[in-house]
């Protein structure tokens, strides 16, 4: 099945959270804090303003994106747990790979 949101709305596929801590200690799946991060699968065509011009969309499918935790509305699509949120519930686009330098005191 396709699916396409309409308007703002974006269809977010969540990234799996770490499974280990850095000290190497794996974390339950009922510790786990869902993650923030996820890949843009849809987007809708984009909103209008008042003068009902369409206002195009700044993200698209395939961008890896930061969302508050509690953004979206959680939906199950030909078994595939995604979330369907508007575009202004997510709060940027993740550019590169980076990690977390964390030291020990």
């Amino acid at each position: 099945m396709k699916f396409r949101p309409l308007h703002d709305r974006v269809v977010v596929r969540r990234l799996e959270g770490e499974e280990k801590t850095p000290g190497g200690i794996i974390i339950p799946d009922t510790a786990k804090e869902k993650p923030m991060e996820g890949e843009i699968v849809a987007v809708g065509e984009g909103g209008r303003n008042e003068e009902g011009r369409l206002l195009p969309m700044s993200v698209k499918a395939g961008d890896r994106i930061l969302f508050g935790k509690w953004s979206g509305t959680e939906v199950k699509i030909d078994g595939d747990e995604l979330l369907i949120m508007k575009e202004s519930d997510i709060m940027g686009i993740i550019e590169g790979v980076f990690k977390s330098k964390k030291k020990a005191a």
